[in-house]
């Protein structure tokens, strides 16, 4: 299976290092209320600000679905990218790639996840949040993880290199039976990802197996929990440990997170 390949909305699934992985779930269209104009800002900064320039932004006024095709779309990828999501190449194709950041996109502007673009989300991709700095006085390089929110953001030098749509540990305990080592063996957890304070440690690249499924470019930061792209990233916590990532993101993340970066992982998901 390549890692370049488009999910769809239903490809959004994967497995990890104390991970398998759950179905991606159908959401709901949006009602919203009437956009603004507002100005375009440059890259986020860690100090939660946006900075502003001359430059009004004007968001497309039409309704997108998942599916949805042409120039607004187009708009809506290079706006998403500009504000340090990824969204992948700006096509004009409305596919899974563009969803899951779109998720994210709406997750740090307070909107519930829909794949429908409508009025709310363009006018927040007008006027957009910055993500919320959960490490106050943090390393200039460092990764949060909001389980609240089931996001990542990636700062580097202060600044907000990347935010991605992530799901986490399930928190139901698990036991699995898995053929590891030649043998087969039943393993057992709590299907949760800690909150703490750990660095980026060892990683592999491409799928990589784990005894309870396998894993694409994982980065561990946690013992056996790592980072790694995942063939489904729904919107709730799915995995048994580590923290999904949908995989164009997990394609290039090793290329920009190095060893020994300091990762923040904090708040519980409320279902």
């Amino acid at each position: 299976m390549g890692a370049r390949r488009q999910l769809g909305l239903a490809a959004l699934l994967t497995v990890g290092t104390v991970v398998l992985s759950a179905c991606g779930s159908a959401v709901p269209q949006e009602t919203r209320p009437a956009a603004a104009v507002a100005r375009i800002d440059s890259p986020v900064t860690a100090a939660g600000a946006v900075a502003q320039v001359e430059k009004v932004v004007t968001a497309p006024d039409k309704t997108l679905k998942l599916g949805s095709k042409g120039a607004a779309v187009v708009w809506l990828q290079k706006r998403l990218k500009q504000l340090s999501y990824m969204p992948g190449k700006p096509d004009g194709r409305y596919g899974g790639t563009t969803l899951a950041a779109v998720w994210a996109f709406q997750k740090v502007n307070g909107i519930r996840p829909t794949s429908t673009i409508g009025k709310r989300t363009w006018a927040a991709l007008e006027n957009p949040r910055s993500p919320q700095i959960l490490v106050k006085n943090g390393q200039p390089t460092r990764v949060e993880v909001n389980l609240a929110k089931q996001i990542m953001v990636y700062y580097v030098d202060d600044q907000v290199k990347l935010i991605s749509h992530t799901s986490s540990g399930s928190g139901v305990p698990y036991c699995e039976t898995a053929v590891w080592q030649g043998k087969s063996q039943r393993f057992c957890g709590s299907a949760s990802t800690p909150a703490g304070d750990f660095r980026t440690t060892w990683r592999a690249s491409g799928w990589h197996k784990s005894y309870l499924g396998q894993l694409y470019n994982p980065i561990f930061f946690n013992g056996g929990i790592a980072f790694h792209g995942a063939l489904s990233v729904p919107l709730y916590p799915a995995s048994h440990g580590c923290v999904r990532l949908p995989m164009n993101v997990a394609e290039v993340l090793p290329g920009m997170l190095g060893k020994g970066v300091p990762v923040h992982v904090r708040g519980r998901f409320k279902r």
